[in-house]
């Protein structure tokens, strides 16, 4: 159908929707038929698609439904390559010429010979490119990342070389052995999402079950409880969202009830951390344990088959770590990016530590460039999954990857005794305060998010300025149709501020008046942090409470939840100027 249409050698075919067997297809023919398959994010504005399409040189474009149709309409003029628009989710509310259904467009292809697609196929090689992942450009415009078939599809879909060292890797296992059961509801114009979903399922037949679109609203839950997958990686907040919902559950259960699931925590903690340092025996406590708690705990969020839960895409504390591990359910982290054509490192049930991301995947590389006194440097990586480079930026291409051959990731990391990788900051992200100290804010961040179990999301400021300071957002509830966090607390922050002794059940109520209570916990939360800073300088010194949380709508958070720093800092600008209006350092 695509040859029909037109298709050109490389030119894109651009797929705009949530994750749909017709997105895996379009994506899969798009490859096939000699074009790129090429994601672009539902969250965009009609301009974000126009420099995708328009990037890529698109000559088809498949939405979801008429919504996405809108963006795709307003922009069409300005896309002097496209040939033609498919619409898959929904019935078409309108006809005009080049616009066609998913079965007009499915019907297409009939009149094409088989010999003139297999002509097609053979003439491609392992390394021409295939797939574009659009990076979502925190800074300045998104850069197309070029993955050749090597890198992701394997010739003519053979076993692919990353889906397949991945998938050894972590004991992914033939259908023809043990049928696996994966639930689709990340981006699929993520690479992470493309990995697992699409690429590593057709290597080992994994069977693929379709959530619904307002998965990480809410429902993604009542999915896995259906589905029951035996493997499932959930971005950091999907797991502390998670972890909130069981905290709240377990707090209104009977006194006996918190007795037990608290003395099983206990023992589950201790013994997986064990396990993790090679101990292999299973107390008693711990069978115990499992049997009354552990189990149900499973069932309840539909983990009780899932073998292998993973994270990754972004940082995750070590508390919602701790607090999974504590019910035998341990999150894995691995680490890659789109220019490794996704994972490069990946913990293991039997080989893990608690906040590495683990150890190379076979066949890859690591290098710790000029590292400092405690082993700290840039990671880079090697091997047969770096991408090509950026399509149309040849300049950005030569800063990512080295005379070497070595891609340079950007983020700072160590290499413990036994060689798990530890991810200890981003170079970008590091705070360089006017003293001169290099001060990576995530791991003060998450300090403060436990300290204050009220707050959402913490972002500290201070580059080249006398001290550090931070923005900080409420637990609030959110629109199940937008996404847009609201102004009412969540159920859990009401509880918290009852606790505390404030009536407020509002944001807007606790910034009007300064709420006393909510405030001095604030402080005392962020004082007690402060206490245990490895210097004066990486104390917090100032804070505010923002009005609303930072979100994707908002655009203050990517499309896997990653904070947007510059867009916050860029947002949020009169009120990090009012933290060093006043000349003085605060005492």
């Amino acid at each position: 159908s695509c040859l029909q249409l037109g298709l050109k050698r490389f030119h894109g075919v651009c797929i705009l929707g949530f994750n749909s067997a017709e997105w895996f297809i379009a994506d899969i023919g798009a490859i096939l038929a000699g074009g790129l398959a090429v994601g672009i994010y539902t969250t965009n504005s009609p301009e974000a698609c126009h420099y995708v399409a328009d990037n890529c040189s698109a000559n088809i474009l498949v939405v979801e439904n008429h919504k996405q149709l809108q963006k795709i309409l307003e922009i069409q003029h300005k896309l002097p390559h496209l040939k033609a628009i498919i619409q898959y989710g929904e019935e078409l509310k309108e006809k005009r010429p080049n616009l066609y259904s998913w079965s007009e467009f499915m019907d297409l292809g009939k009149d094409v010979p088989d010999t003139q697609l297999r002509e097609i196929i053979k003439s491609q090689k392992p390394n021409q490119c295939c797939t574009l992942i659009y990076t979502s450009g925190t800074t300045g415009q998104p850069k197309g990342v070029m993955l050749s078939h090597d890198n992701v599809v394997g010739f003519l879909l053979q076993l692919t070389w990353t889906a397949l060292a991945a998938g050894r890797f972590i004991m992914l296992q033939d259908a023809k052995e043990k049928q696996e059961l994966v639930v689709s509801y990340l981006p699929l114009s993520h690479i992470a999402a493309q990995m697992t979903d699409i690429w590593s399922a057709i290597t080992f037949g994994v069977q693929v079950f379709f959530a619904q679109p307002d998965a990480l609203k809410g429902t993604l839950v009542d999915t896995l409880r259906e589905v029951r997958p035996t493997a499932f990686l959930g971005v950091p907040r999907v797991w502390e969202k998670i972890e909130e919902k069981m905290k709240s559950i377990g707090a209104k259960s009977s006194t006996l009830r918190r007795k037990v699931a608290s003395w099983a925590k206990g023992v589950g903690l201790q013994t997986n951390l064990k396990r993790m340092n090679g101990h292999s025996e299973v107390p008693v406590n711990f069978r115990v344990a499992r049997h009354l708690v552990y189990k149900k705990v499973r069932k309840a969020i539909g983990l009780d088959r899932c073998t292998k839960c993973y994270t990754g895409a972004a940082p995750i504390t070590r508390d919602t770590l701790e607090f999974f591990l504590s019910l035998n359910i341990p999150v894995l982290e691995l680490y890659g990016m789109s220019e490794s054509s996704g994972p490069h490192t990946i913990s293991l049930p039997h080989a893990f530590r608690l906040t590495s991301c683990g150890k190379e995947i076979t066949g890859c590389r690591t290098l710790i460039h000029k590292p400092d006194g405690n082993g700290n440097g840039e990671i880079c990586f090697s091997g047969r999954h770096i991408f090509m480079g950026y399509l149309n930026m040849e300049e950005k291409t030569k800063e990512a990857i080295d005379g070497d051959g070595w891609l340079h990731s950007g983020d700072l990391g160590k290499h413990d005794k036994d060689g798990f990788l530890y991810i200890t900051g981003r170079i970008k992200e590091l705070i360089i305060t006017a003293g001169g100290e290099n001060i990576p804010p995530v791991p003060i961040e998450d300090a403060v998010k436990e300290a204050v179990p009220i707050i959402s999301n913490a972002m500290l400021v201070g580059d080249k300025a006398k001290f550090l300071a931070m923005l900080l957002t409420l637990k609030c509830n959110v629109d199940v149709e937008t996404g847009a966090p609201e102004d009412d607390l969540t159920p859990e922050a009401v509880e918290y501020c009852q606790r505390l002794g404030s009536k407020a059940t509002k944001i807007s109520e606790i910034i009007s008046s300064k709420d006393k209570a909510v405030y001095a916990a604030i402080q005392k939360g962020i004082s007690a942090v402060n206490e245990r800073a490895v210097s004066n300088a990486q104390k917090v010194q100032k804070w505010v409470l923002l009005e609303k949380d930072f979100s994707l709508v908002g655009g203050e958070l990517g499309p896997t939840m990653k904070l947007k720093r510059p867009v916050v800092a860029q947002k949020y600008k009169d009120q990090i100027a009012q933290f060093y209006a006043d000349a003085d350092t605060p005492t």
